[in-house]
């Protein structure tokens, strides 16, 4: 929106101050006197990226965001050519997908302190895919598409607080000399979603169209709701193991 009213210029002039407030914030608000732990050697580094648990999480990670960018790689596009928004008029429903972005990160944070990360994330993995497969229906009329895409940013960035955490939470049983490192990899991760989201996103709308990238999204993102349960059912069986050999 910024770009469209003011120009290309204003957009990196806003990041900037934005940026630049963020720093400052940080250096009065975050306490000084934080433990900070000591530089994972580089055996314990390797460690993370060959423990099957650790993997299984960034798995987790990056399909489950993936799914989402392939179709918000194209939600522009989708906004325009099907919904019949003006161009104008994209850059403030961006807007508004980005305030739901930041209430969804907020909410999720809050889901897997309550419910724990595994919960959390089949809840959140659950509703995204059956949100993105909505949208591939509501794209068509304008109100709808407004109204999903609210939704949708709630639930497409309200998963990155219980991935985080629950990495760290591995991380602290498998590799706890790295969960600097195992926390680092999972952002990662996030981009390598990213990106492959966005290739899928291109490969569909070549041949299909723009709407397909809804509903093909939602069936990755239930991928990763699988791979989700899988990691809760070998939580559950590792505390299984633990009782019984204290038993």
């Amino acid at each position: 929106w910024i770009g469209q009213e003011l120009g290309w210029r204003a957009t990196f002039l806003v990041v900037s101050v934005l940026g630049l407030i963020a720093l400052i914030g940080s250096a009065i608000l975050v306490p000084k006197n934080l433990k900070q732990s000591a530089p994972a050697k580089i055996t314990d580094q390797l460690k993370v990226l060959t423990q099957p648990r650790l993997l299984l999480v960034y798995a987790m990670t990056a399909v489950g965001y993936g799914g989402t960018f392939v179709a918000f790689t194209y939600l522009a596009p989708i906004l325009e050519q099907v919904s019949g928004f003006a161009s104008s008029s994209i850059g403030l429903i961006m807007l508004v997908y980005g305030v739901s972005v930041a209430v969804g990160n907020i909410w999720g944070g809050k889901l897997a302190d309550k419910m724990g990360p595994v919960k959390a994330l089949q809840l959140i993995f659950s509703a995204l895919a059956l949100v993105l497969l909505v949208f591939t229906f509501t794209a068509q009329s304008q109100i709808g598409a407004v109204l999903t895409v609210l939704i949708w940013g709630a639930f497409a960035f309200g998963n990155v607080p219980g991935l985080q955490v629950y990495v760290v939470q591995l991380a602290e049983k498998h590799t706890p000399n790295a969960v600097d490192v195992a926390s680092g990899l999972n952002i990662a991760a996030f981009n390598v979603g990213i990106a492959f989201g966005s290739v899928v996103g291109g490969v569909i709308v070549e041949d299909m169209a723009l709407t397909d990238t809804a509903w093909i999204g939602a069936a990755i993102v239930v991928l990763a709701f699988a791979l989700t349960r899988f990691s809760g059912y070998l939580d559950k069986q590792a505390a299984n193991h633990l009782a019984e050999s204290q038993g």
